[in-house]
């Protein structure tokens, strides 16, 4: 699995101009599954990213965790994570996991999140989405499972 993770002051995802999941302060997060990813995968970035420390304490320093500061995940699918752009115009997505694998993975992963106390907001699932952030500071990581 992959993630990119953001840190954000808000953060938005809408569907047909509907919004279906926004938050305050808290973290982005890009989701994307290839064909070998396990639920090991999704416990080992669930974990990982809850205690990612990347927010500032009271002396400046990223010492704490969207956990430690009461902040909020956003959690959208995004199987273009796993593009190949080395050869041509147009990205290869074969790396990506099909829809009926990826997304019961992505839901587990989202389950692990919420379970270890987090407000767990999400896109849908294979929809086509309009997604805005407000990237705070900026801060943006790419975090792998492998």
């Amino acid at each position: 699995m992959r993630v990119v993770v953001q840190r954000c002051k808000r953060a938005e995802v809408t569907v047909n101009n509907r919004s279906i999941g926004r938050i305050d302060e808290g973290l982005m997060l890009l989701v994307g599954v290839t064909h070998e990813d396990t639920e090991q995968d999704a416990k080992y970035l669930a974990e990982k990213i809850a205690g990612l420390r990347i927010f500032e304490d009271e002396t400046g320093k990223m010492n704490l965790s969207v956990l430690e500061t009461d902040g909020q995940i956003l959690s959208v699918s995004q199987f273009t994570l796993y593009g190949d752009c080395r050869k041509g115009k147009r990205p290869n997505f074969m790396a990506a996991a099909r829809p009926e694998q990826a997304e019961p993975l992505y839901d587990k992963f989202n389950d692990l999140l919420r379970a270890q106390g987090l407000h767990v907001e999400t896109g849908a699932f294979g929809e086509m989405m309009d997604v805005s952030l407000t990237n705070w500071g900026p801060v943006t990581l790419v975090i792998d499972s492998k």
